[in-house]
This record gives C-alpha cells, sequence and structure tokens, in this order.
C-alpha cells in the first residue's frame, strides 16, 4: 500500500509512523509512507497556505492552490492519488469499517487541515471525508495518524498472526472477549478453567459468550446493529437474564 499524507507539519509523522507495526509493514515493504509539506507548493511570497474567507467571519481558511498543486505533484508521481481523504469533522465518523475498506485499497492519500477550515474548492478532489470522533484536534495530523495505524494493521503480511486482526473488538461488531496469559494463578486470581481445558470448541463457545457479556454490559448500543446468528442470540437472552436475577 502506498500512503501520500499533505501536513504543514511533516516532523510530526517521524516516530509514530516509523515505529511498531508501522515501522515493520515499512521494513517488509508491505508499505509506502511519503508526507508532503504543501507550503512547499505555494506561490505566495511569503509562503502563507492560508487567507481571510470572502464574506468575512472569524479564522482564516487553508487556500486552494497550494493543495492542488501538491495534489497534481502526488497524482502525476503515482500515476494517481487513489482514496483522498479529508480528515474534516464533518465528515463520517471512523471506525472499524472504515479501517478496512481502506485497508482494500493500494493507495491511500491524507489531507490533514489547519486553521479555521477548508477552501470548499479543496473538496472537488476529495473521494472521502472522515473524522475521528466528535472534537476538534488542532489539527489533522493526530487524527491521519490513528487512521493510518488501525488501517495498516489489517493489511496481509503485517501482523505475525493473520487470526489476531479478526478477533479484535469492533471487527465482528462486538467487544473482544477477555484474555489471559501465565501464570494461571497470581495472587488468589484464576484463569478460567475453561482456557485450561484443551477443549477447543469449548473454549470457543466461551470466548463468544464473554464477547456477547462484555458488549451487554459495556456497549449495549453496538449489540443493536449486530449480526447475530441464532446461536448468538440465546446466549444474549441468557446473559440478559443473569443481569436482571
Amino acid at each position: 500500500m502506498k500512503i501520500d499524507i499533505l501536513s504543514l507539519f511533516p516532523e510530526m509523522f517521524a516516530g509514530p509512523l516509523t515505529q511498531s507495526i508501522i515501522g515493520k509493514a515499512l521494513e517488509k515493504k508491505i508499505l509506502d509512507i511519503e508526507v508532503t509539506n504543501y507550503r512547499d507548493y505555494t506561490k505566495d511570497r511569503q509562503h502563507h497556505v492560508d487567507d481571510y474567507p470572502y464574506g468575512g467571519g472569524a479564522g482564516m481558511l487553508l487556500q486552494v492552490q497550494p493543495i492542488f498543486d501538491a495534489l497534481d505533484m502526488i497524482e502525476t508521481k503515482n500515476n494517481g492519488l487513489g482514496k483522498v481523504i479529508l480528515l474534516d469533522p464533518a465528515g463520517r465518523k471512523f471506525d472499524q469499517s472504515v479501517a478496512a475498506e481502506l485497508a482494500a485499497s493500494d493507495h491511500l492519500t491524507f489531507i490533514c487541515g489547519h486553521y479555521e477550515g477548508y477552501d470548499e474548492r479543496i473538496r472537488t478532489r476529495v473521494t472521502d471525508e472522515i473524522s475521528l470522533g466528535d472534537f476538534i484536534l488542532t489539527g489533522g495530523e493526530l487524527a491521519s495518524m490513528v487512521m493510518i495505524d488501525a488501517t495498516v494493521r489489517l493489511l496481509p503480511g503485517v501482523l505475525g498472526n493473520n487470526e489476531s486482526a479478526p478477533g479484535d473488538s469492533f471487527s465482528d461488531g462486538l467487544l473482544e472477549y477477555p484474555q489471559y496469559t501465565r501464570p494461571a494463578e497470581y495472587k488468589g486470581l484464576q484463569v478460567p478453567d475453561i482456557l485450561l481445558s484443551g477443549n477447543h470448541q469449548k473454549i470457543r463457545e466461551w470466548r463468544q459468550k464473554e464477547s456477547l457479556r462484555r458488549t451487554f454490559e459495556r456497549r449495549p448500543d453496538l449489540l443493536v446493529t449486530a449480526d447475530l446468528d441464532d446461536q448468538q442470540k440465546k446466549w444474549l437472552q441468557s446473559i440478559k437474564s443473569d443481569n436482571q436475577a
């Protein structure tokens, strides 16, 4: 996958996008990341990339020209832009399904904004407007890093265990089941016996039930849209009854 990032602060990406899982993906040549400072493409003598909004109003807006020229450079260099993602509070909210959607693309281009907003004409080059959540950040850099991290770990070959990503919370619409490792007992806290039984069928059932239980107790809103099979619905009904008892 190729990821291009348009940012006024390229230095911010040096640490987060070169370490851990993303760093390993870069080493394996599964991923190629390039950050472009679109200030380099301004034609303003003072290298401004923002200006006052027509019609008045508070704050400054990112100008269309530096963004367009930076996009043109990337498009020419890579024979395309792939998905062009505008980090914007008005966009659809980022979640695991959006990460999976982005992971299916060969090329992603992120536009990280600053100041009060964007010249509206920038949106004509955008394919996706995405928001990290209902809060305001200083710029799009941190949001893009989070989205890139969540997306890259879904690429084939990035995680050491190919079963890791499908078992994560939200991958099937539910929270992940509780997990344990050695020792089996610590200060009176015991690992559930079923996990030590070696009965893989029973362990799978226990994990599915506990995933449902944790989701019901902590994020019941997720169950509204979860696609549960008949057995899961029976388990969920039993869990609800246990909580009412």
